[in-house]
């Protein structure tokens, strides 16, 4: 499976064949969810100009745009930061992934084509022959990204391009959240027998047995993500 790369803001002069609002969102937005800028990083404006090459206002038309996606928030000195989840959000999130998740994987059961089996079953092959070699070298986000692929799979394949919409939204504030816990201790995250037991049950086209599936994967991985935060400091 190909990862996506990750660079370093400083090497990464933006091209001009698209608008440099748009390319300065998709850069910013791409190292806020790579875990290259981390929860509650500082974001200063002459800084990631300098960085990009580019003037202060497309930079600041991009954290606009990812405040409003609620990835960029502002301390209370002012300050515009990386967002920080709580518990509190986490909890939030979870429950709205829950809800979006077992409606995704009852559809899955039913609309789910032999070719996205074989991709679902892939997919967690490769993560377990990935995770399973004694030095694997997957960084944090590309083990993030296997579960991500993973789970958008399964939306794709309950044929309802409405609700692989808001996964996806629900996904990106997960992607800040997890990175987080995932520095604190990478074991927090399971994306081998929960996966299976999960995959087996859309395979058997049991919709009960997925959405039971699914309910003990995401409350198993609610408690795991929820403990970490605790433990670094986040209950607010």
């Amino acid at each position: 499976m190909a990862f996506p790369p990750v660079l370093p803001l400083s090497t990464r002069p933006l091209q001009r064949a698209q608008s440099l609002h748009e390319q300065t969102y998709q850069t910013l937005r791409t190292a806020i969810l790579s875990g290259e800028l981390s929860a509650g990083d500082r974001l200063v404006e002459t800084q990631l100009a300098a960085s990009l090459e580019v003037s202060r206002t497309p930079i600041r038309e991009a954290i606009r745009q990812l405040q409003r996606e609620n990835l960029v928030t502002t301390d209370p000195h002012g300050a515009l930061r990386v967002a920080m989840l709580s518990v509190t959000d986490a909890a939030h999130l979870y429950d709205c992934r829950m809800a979006l998740e077992q409606v995704s994987v009852a559809e899955a059961c039913r609309h789910a084509t032999p070719a996205q089996l074989e991709q679902l079953d892939l997919a967690i092959q490769q993560a377990e022959k990935a995770i399973e070699q004694p030095t694997h070298q997957l960084t944090n986000y590309q083990l993030l990204h296997m579960d991500y692929q993973f789970h958008r799979l399964l939306a794709e394949s309950a044929d309802n391009p409405w609700l692989v919409s808001l996964l996806d939204q629900v996904f990106d504030k997960m992607m800040l959240l997890r990175l987080r816990t995932m520095q604190h201790n990478p074991h927090v995250l399971e994306i081998r027998s929960e996966h299976r037991s999960l995959y087996q049950a859309v395979s058997d086209r049991n919709p009960t047995a997925a959405v039971a599936a699914l309910q003990d994967h995401l409350l198993a991985s609610k408690k795991r993500v929820i403990q970490e935060i605790e433990q670094i400091g986040g209950k607010g």
